[in-house]
């Protein structure tokens, strides 16, 4: 009778969801990433990075290969950018721990990536450089996407069905009443669209050290799963959206293959008043191996917009009719835009694993014994504390934590080996 019923059940379900069950239950093949980008450059200030495969996560296995690309929009100068995409990926790969798995290091590389911009920062710091850059940096594993980003340069998601994602957060001052709050209380002052001391109209930044710490490289960090269906990632500095919106860049470029879909969107974003800044994009397609371009959605599916994250059980069941055709799920994993670095380096993944006793959880200086600062801990108490309270900091890291939380003045560089490691793990 049990049989019979379970056949009766499963005759109600159209052949294609149970093929569909069948096929998303084996593990999903590694997307094709396809990549072009376009420029117009008027002050020679941004910089890209595009990685189709940029490392591996297990040493020399290509199947555990993964994609880096990045978009640097320097200020007062390019010494900035030039050394973040020279150095960020390098600090990501020194803060992740080797002999991880998959799951194990996609939990990771949220933090990873916070404790690699804060490194980038204080090394460029360290060499004097007063120039400044925003940073998007996008990392593609398989069909799971992590973005940091601080700055003003942004990330749009396409999905398949032509659902339109935000990745990145918009740090300007004019749009984030949060981040004006919280400059505000570091001490500075912030006018209608800038902030004095420096005059700089972002609160997140790579470099700037004569804005102040109150202006920091904390990035905000969105992590989401694509379906096997693919999408478009859209990565361009504010060139481009200080003239078009995201509607409007996915309009003039889709159905186009990525590098003519990124030269078509810095060509509208020029088109109303000229080329008055450094307009740049970078247009990723996440595509199921073997689909050379991806195709165009249906004109009702273009105008979807600001869909929101799916989370997904993984035992999601079909129930009506219209649960058949299954949504082209795009599912959120991650996300933190928090400017507290106690916060942000003790999330989720095991933390006494990922943070060793004996090094920096910023830096990865090696400490001696007793030498770390919780990252929790007043700096006059921390040897108080009972037990592993990790991670730790060292002690020119744990005064930069503090300067940017607006708690202490910024060390001097010049001080005697407060940054005798830059550079080191």
């Amino acid at each position: 009778m049990a049989m019979a019923a379970e056949a009766a059940a499963a005759a109600t379900v159209p052949l294609g969801v149970l093929l569909r069950r069948e096929v998303t239950s084996e593990r999903m093949e590694r997307p094709d990433v396809l990549c072009g980008e376009a420029a117009r450059s008027r002050k020679g200030e941004d910089f890209t990075l595009l990685l189709a495969e940029a490392a591996h996560r297990v040493a020399g296995d290509p199947s555990t290969s993964f994609s880096v690309f990045a978009l640097f929009d320097g200020h007062n100068g390019s010494g900035a950018a030039i050394y973040a995409k020279k150095n960020l990926l390098s600090n990501v790969l020194r803060a992740t721990p080797s002999g991880l798995t998959r799951d194990e290091w996609l939990k990771v590389l949220p933090r990873s990536l916070v404790a690699a911009f804060v490194k980038t920062d204080k090394d460029l710091q360290a060499v004097a450089e007063t120039s400044g850059t925003t940073v998007t940096f996008v990392i593609i594993d398989e069909w799971v996407v992590t973005v940091a980003s601080v700055g003003d340069s942004r990330c749009i998601l396409e999905s398949a069905d032509g659902s339109l994602y935000h990745l990145s957060a918009d740090h300007r001052f004019d749009s984030n009443r949060d981040e004006v709050e919280r400059v505000t209380a570091c001490g500075s002052k912030v006018g209608p669209l800038r902030c004095w001391p420096g005059g700089l109209c972002l609160s997140r930044s790579i470099g700037d050290i004569d804005v102040g710490e109150c202006i920091i490289p904390v990035p905000h960090v969105k992590q989401v799963k694509l379906s096997n269906a693919g999408g478009r990632i859209i990565i361009a500095s504010d060139g481009v959206w200080d003239d078009l919106s995201f509607e409007m860049a996915l309009e003039c470029s889709r159905g186009y293959p990525s590098d003519i879909a990124a030269n078509r969107i810095v060509n509208e974003a020029i088109l109303p008043r000229g080329l008055r800044d450094d307009t740049t994009c970078i247009v990723v397609d996440i595509l199921p191996p073997e689909k050379l371009a991806p195709s165009p959605p249906t004109k009702w599916q273009g105008k979807i917009v600001n869909k929101m994250f799916c989370r997904k059980h993984p035992d999601m069941s079909f129930k009506t009719d219209t649960e058949y055709a299954e949504p082209d799920v795009v599912e959120e994993l991650f996300e933190d835009g928090s400017a507290m670095l106690s916060k942000r380096l003790t999330t989720g993944y095991a933390l006494q694993r990922m943070f060793e006793p004996s090094s920096c959880a910023i830096c990865q200086l090696r400490l001696a014994y007793g030498q770390g600062i919780s990252i929790h801990a007043n700096p006059l108490q921390h040897e108080k504390m009972q037990g592993w309270q990790g991670p730790f900091l060292c002690r020119s890291c744990h005064e930069k934590k503090e300067a940017m939380e607006g708690k202490r003045r910024p060390i001097d560089p010049s001080a005697a080996d407060a940054f005798s490691h830059v550079g080191g793990a």
